[in-house]
């Protein structure tokens, strides 16, 4: 009996604490704190933001990001689960004990040949051909590691029950890594999930945002080699069937809904032209709106590989890369924050600031002029898409409440996964655009802490209207495996050199100053050539 009113007292106590709200007042003083909290902490966002940035690590390679957020995030209190997945990079580091859990999560990985001086504003590497952040990867775990932990500082002093869960997307630029974060249970029992994004606008959307899901997939021709002047009629081209297989599918386009997105490269063609290849290799990415559309297209593209195959006598294996679903975010958790968006806006940009985007946005002929944008995006809800871009952040989506939350740290107009778009990413661009996203995200996730009512609407909505009439269907089997192999060589090859470029915060304030980079940097005006003008 003693033990039964000792457990009914704890239940007692649990539901007071789960019910609990705050006072408006007391509310209001807290919001007013996290405001202030985050912009004393404008100088560690911008040294992690910049710290990665000088890292310039391609997917699954992220070997010197993921030490570095640990170990500052081990000093903090976190505790670690390194290696999640069977992805070297990979980990899930906690705090804090008890419902909600909530994760904050974004990508680390950067872009081959997008190597750049930030601040610069026409292209000019820090090495060239290396690979660099033109994304805006290296900005999303600053903002989350200094949301965190300011409501890490009030969930201590109010003892406020929950539990954060902070990871990194390790090689979403290949998509690589979050459907098996899902498969192996890492995201079973957390509540909701809140991911950062980099962009030039302060948003968030929910339902279906236009973009596309896609499988990643490798084929492997194998055939005979031979010596391609003597005796070539004894060979059996594996590159014949690479190139067999890449007509067959641009044949195909013409037949496919115009809402697809499909891309290859040829990643072996053969090791000499003296030699019939007896391997090669093509990495197609095939996209589109749908789950079943995805589909449907990889088995064309498993059937005309298996065509090109019998036209060349070779033989043909394919392998998974990586996928992700078309996404799907949450209703109830971006009003949330949709509402603190609204109170914290655009950063306020300076002339410099405007120098630099203005200037960037003409060297390459954008159709976008007028600089940083200066108004925040108002748009919760995209109405139809003809497809575009992907993001394995959709798995996740598919698994719990997730909302994507964006922040203005890269220029408007750039290409995208292109050197210019790393020209704003270790400035006061990017580190501008950090402080607002923090502020919005700390915000939201004091009022999930808060506000029961928010994570059962969530739940409600994920239950009632997301996934009423469409289940998740991993895109990969049980026995597929992470590609951790790739990027091995690049970096190998890169690596040693971009070492001397690391960012070091203890003697200097930012990566700017240490290399040297008077900001902005612009082209300098054409001067009047002699006899014209005057």
């Amino acid at each position: 009996m003693k033990h039964f009113f000792t457990l009914l007292l704890s239940l007692c106590s649990w539901l007071t604490v789960a019910q609990q709200k705050f006072s408006a007042p007391k509310l209001e003083a807290l919001r007013k704190e996290i405001i202030e909290e985050i912009d004393k902490r404008k100088e560690f966002s911008s040294q992690i933001n910049d710290m990665i940035f000088s890292f310039g690590e391609l997917g699954f390679q992220e070997i010197e990001t993921s030490a570095y957020l640990i170990q500052l995030l081990e000093k903090e209190g976190f505790t670690i689960e390194k290696g999640i997945s069977g992805i070297p990079t990979a980990w899930v580091a906690k705090w804090g004990s008890g419902k909600p859990l909530i994760a904050i999560g974004s990508d680390v990985d950067c872009i081959p040949k997008a190597s750049q001086k930030p601040g610069v504003a026409y292209h000019d590497p820090i090495i060239e051909g290396a690979p660099g952040h033109g994304e805006g990867h290296n900005s999303g775990q600053a903002l989350n590691i200094t949301s965190a932990l300011v409501i890490k500082k009030i969930m201590e002093r109010e003892k406020i029950s929950g539990t954060l869960m902070l990871w990194p997307g390790i090689a979403e630029e290949l998509v690589g890594a979050k459907a098996y974060y899902v498969r192996d249970g890492h995201f079973k029992n957390v509540d909701a999930c809140i991911f950062t994004h980099v962009s030039n606008q302060l948003g968030v959307k929910f339902g279906d945002p236009g973009g596309n899901g896609l499988v990643s997939v490798k084929f492997n021709f194998d055939g005979e080699a031979a010596h391609a002047a003597m005796n070539p009629w004894r060979g059996k081209s594996a590159l014949d069937g690479v190139e067999l297989m890449n007509i067959g599918w641009n044949f195909k386009r013409e037949h496919l809904l115009p809402t697809q997105r499909s891309h290859y490269v040829i990643v072996n063609g053969g090791d000499q032209p003296n030699v019939v290849p007896s391997k090669a290799s093509v990495w197609y990415y095939f996209r589109e709106r749908t789950y079943p559309k995805i589909k449907e297209l990889y088995e064309s593209g498993k059937q005309i590989a298996q065509g090109a195959a019998m036209m060349t006598g070779t033989k043909v294996s394919w392998e998974v890369l990586g996928c992700a679903w078309p996404g799907h975010f949450n209703k109830p958790m971006a009003e949330t924050a949709f509402k603190h968006i609204k109170t914290v806006g655009q950063p306020t940009w300076s002339d410099n600031d405007q120098i630099l985007a203005k200037a960037i946005q003409k060297e390459l002929s954008s159709p976008e002029t007028k600089g940083m944008a200066m108004q925040i995006d108002t748009t919760l809800e995209v109405f139809g898409s003809m497809g575009g871009g992907s993001d394995d952040i959709a798995d996740i989506s598919w698994s719990l409440p997730t909302i994507v939350l964006t922040y203005p740290s890269n220029i408007p107009g750039l290409p995208g996964h292109h050197w210019a778009n790393a020209i704003s990413m270790a400035t006061p661009i990017a580190h501008k655009g950090i402080t607002a996203g923090a502020k919005v995200e700390a915000l939201t996730l004091l009022d999930m802490l808060n506000d029961p009512k928010i994570i059962t609407e969530a739940w409600d909505y994920y239950k009632t209207v997301q996934t009423k009439d469409l289940k998740y269907e991993p895109l990969i089997t049980p026995n597929d495996k992470p590609a951790i192999a790739l990027n091995t060589e690049i970096m190998a090859k890169f690596r040693p050199q971009m070492k001397a470029f690391y960012f070091n915060p203890t003697k200097y304030k930012t990566y700017l100053e240490q290399l040297g980079i008077q900001y902005p940097t612009v082209r300098k005006t054409e001067e009047k050539k002699e006899g014209k003008g005057n």
